[in-house]
């Protein structure tokens, strides 16, 4: 019998090699699998490792079929350790076995480790069955590197370099986006399925999409069921990776390994045919490998006090992420991996942009503390290869770090406006003093930006992302519902400054309904109308809703999924946004590069009003206020009159006159119902009074001249 499976073993690996196969010293550099002319270099960085063994799979299985151990003295160099092979299969599948010191790697021998700088990996094709292994009893996910050529004819495709000014972002998961029935989508949850969307999103008027965690990770990493049916929770939205260069296998509709990489070139070129650029949403701060008793698949046994934050003293795992560890992103080694990282997916895959998860943590030094100058984020910012890429931090962190305004940004960085988001959301619902605040949000938050010499748009401006409630369930819901992520409620955000109109949840009360519309675009007119970049939650514009789940990270059903129906069934609201998108677009005044206001024809281009024209009321009960954008004959942009009313009484507003021989027309008055709240540019109907104007409670009116 072992004669027979010694001839099977020895079949195989004959089957993955040829007469030329040779082993030799290899190169420490570049770190990673390389695809040469001659054969495959395996440079893998572990300082303390006492042995590494080459680990060779035939496929994307736990069946190992040879393993090669390196010479410490011959494939070693400094702390790298590398070998060259020849008359190897491409298609050859690898990992590195570890013998280590309990300190620096401190995991079991029988685990095969998986390469950080793999361009794709192996065994998670199949989205929700992952390949498992079993280990002391229990399953633990499984993955192996895998080497593929990454040839793509990209023809003509270069960066976009869409101007900050002229941006407006639509934030999307992939998967959650078509996986629905009714998508309409042949290749649903998937690369190639996304690209299906491209006409609607041209249409809809966004100029990037903004992709949640595409880089792989493991969506079966929750070991929680949905309370309410017993069905098993998983790792939705994808904010543990495992890789920081492989594109999720299971994103791709051909979940081949030397597919995958060809079909996201595939998706990113599209969408620049179609003008739209692609950013990604990168998670560098923590891993999928967790903190004491997590998964393992590649730092923690290469070398934990490298890759992580740790104690110095009780070796433990700091964790300012909220996931378990922290990466320690200002190593040396690590700041190079996390730098080739974005080189690659710029150089390699085209994107054009990054938007960085809790990226506070990336300025932290090696013991957690805040570092004044972070020599990642200055490298990132001047990298020059990075240099035209678009670069979006989330200016916090789990451990309180809030730097929203004062994010280290050598002049690139731009930061998702929490602060935005927050005043808004209190304006809107009718919170006393917030006057004030939004006359500053509206004018790109100057109180933020300008004194660090950046511009309004470097503000990143969201009234919802995938962190929280949609733009429906925050005019519908007063508190979180949580219960079905297992976590007893006690999971999201407790402070979501919503307002349900007067019922939680859903309603058939005829006024509330209405309330609801006028809120939504409230939210909506100032969020696109405000100067910055505005960034748009996949759905909200025709009303999507989580059913007042505020962190559904671990939804995989109809709670996340975008559901197409609503298309048709609020078809009114998504053209008030393709109308409002499009307005913006055709008027530089609403996209100034500028905080300092200049005057045209001895008039200020941007000033503020109150009910009495020039009488602005920044008073504590104060909730209306007017914003006069005056027209400019240099870019054909009209006089614009913005009104908000966030009282619960209609109130009239005094207008300033229009330039010379036009007169007030109406663009968007929220308190009337569709087609009405909203029109065609050259089809506004002009104001019977040229001196007054009401607008509704809890409304806002946009007025032009013509």
């Amino acid at each position: 019998m072992k004669n027979i499976i010694d001839r099977i073993t020895r079949n195989k690996v004959l089957s993955v090699i040829n007469p030329r196969f040779e082993i030799d010293r290899g190169s420490p550099f570049p770190f990673g699998a390389t695809l040469m002319h001659r054969g495959i270099n395996f440079a893998l960085f572990s300082p303390h490792a006492k042995s590494v063994s080459l680990v060779l799979f035939q496929d994307c299985t736990k069946d190992l079929l040879i393993e090669f151990p390196l010479d410490p003295k011959f494939n070693r160099t400094g702390h790298v350790w590398h070998a060259f092979i020849t008359g190897l299969d491409h298609g050859i599948k690898y990992g590195f076995r570890i013998v280590g010191e309990e300190k620096y790697n401190p995991v079991d021998e029988r685990i095969v480790l998986l390469d950080p700088y793999a361009r794709i990996t192996c065994g998670g094709q199949k989205w929700g069955h992952p390949v498992k292994v079993e280990r002391d009893g229990k399953k633990h996910t499984f993955r192996v590197s895998a080497i593929v050529d990454n040839t793509f004819n990209w023809g003509n495709d270069a960066p976009l370099n869409v101007p900050l000014k002229d941006t407006i972002i639509y934030e999307l998961h992939l998967r959650g986006y078509t996986v629905h029935h009714s998508s309409g989508v042949k290749a649903k949850g998937t690369f190639l399925g996304l690209t299906e969307k491209i006409p609607y999103l041209k249409e809809l008027g966004v100029t990037a999409v903004e992709l949640m965690p595409i880089t792989d990770f493991d969506e079966t990493g929750i070991d929680r069921v949905n309370p309410r049916n017993g069905e098993q929770l998983l790792n939705f939205w994808g904010y543990d990776p495992i890789s920081f260069f492989a594109p999720k296998s299971a994103y791709a509709f051909n979940n081949k390994e030397d597919k995958v990489i060809i079909e996201f070139k595939r998706m990113v070129k599209k969408f620049h045919e179609a003008g739209i650029e692609v950013i990604l949403d990168m998670v560098f701060n923590h891993t999928g490998e967790g903190g004491e008793g997590g998964p393992i698949f590649h730092f923690k046994g290469l070398d934990k006090t490298i890759y992580y934050l740790t104690d110095p003293k009780t070796g433990e795992y700091l964790n300012f992420s909220g996931c378990g560890n922290t990466l320690n992103c200002n190593h040396p080694v690590v700041r190079d991996m996390i730098l080739d990282s974005l080189r690659y997916w710029v150089m390699e895959m085209h994107v054009d942009g990054f938007r960085f998860d809790l990226a506070s943590i990336l300025g932290r030094g090696r013991n957690g503390e805040v570092l004044s100058n972070p020599p990642l984020i200055e490298r990132i910012a001047d990298d020059p290869i990075l240099a035209n890429t678009k670069l979006i931090a989330e200016a916090w962190d789990a451990a309180g770090l809030y730097q929203v305004g004062d994010f280290p940004h050598f002049q690139r960085w731009m930061e998702w406006n929490g602060k935005f988001r927050d005043d808004i959301r209190r304006y809107v619902r009718g919170d006393k003093g917030m006057v004030p605040k939004l006359a500053t949000r509206l004018s790109g938050s100057a109180d933020l930006y300008e004194d660090d010499g950046r511009e309004p748009y470097h503000s990143v401006n969201f009234v919802t992302c995938h962190d929280g409630f949609t733009l429906e369930d925050l005019v519908s819901y007063n508190e979180k519902h949580n219960w079905e992520n297992g976590e007893n409620n006690r999971d999201g955000s407790d402070v979501n400054f919503s307002w349900n109109c007067g019922v939680e949840g859903e309603s058939s009360d005829p006024l509330i309904s209405k309330l609801r519309a006028r809120q939504k675009r409230n939210l909506l007119t100032i969020l696109l109308l405000s100067q910055g970049v505005p960034m748009l939650l996949a759905g909200d514009e025709f009303g999507r809703t989580q059913k007042g789940n505020n962190n559904a990270y671990c939804q995989d059903n109809d709670i996340s999924w975008i559901n197409w129906r609503l298309v048709d069934e609020n078809n009114d609201l998504l053209r008030f946004v393709k109308l409002l998108i499009a307005f913006r677009k055709k008027h530089s005044s609403l996209r100034r590069t500028r905080f300092k206001v200049e005057t045209i024809d001895g008039k200020p281009e941007m000033s503020w009003h109150g009910l009495k024209v020039g009488q602005p009321d920044w008073s504590e009960n104060s909730r209306c206020l007017g914003l006069l954008y005056a027209a400019n004959p240099k870019t054909g942009d009209p006089d614009m009159y913005l009104m908000f009313n966030a009282e619960n009484v209609q109130n009239r507003f005094d207008l300033p006159p229009a330039s010379a021989n036009r007169r007030w027309h109406v663009f968007i008055d929220t308190f009337k119902e569709p087609p009405e709240d909203i029109f065609e540019e050259e089809r506004t109907p002009p104001v019977n009074n040229q001196t007054l104007y009401t607008v509704g409670a809890y409304s806002t009116a946009v007025l032009i001249s013509r």
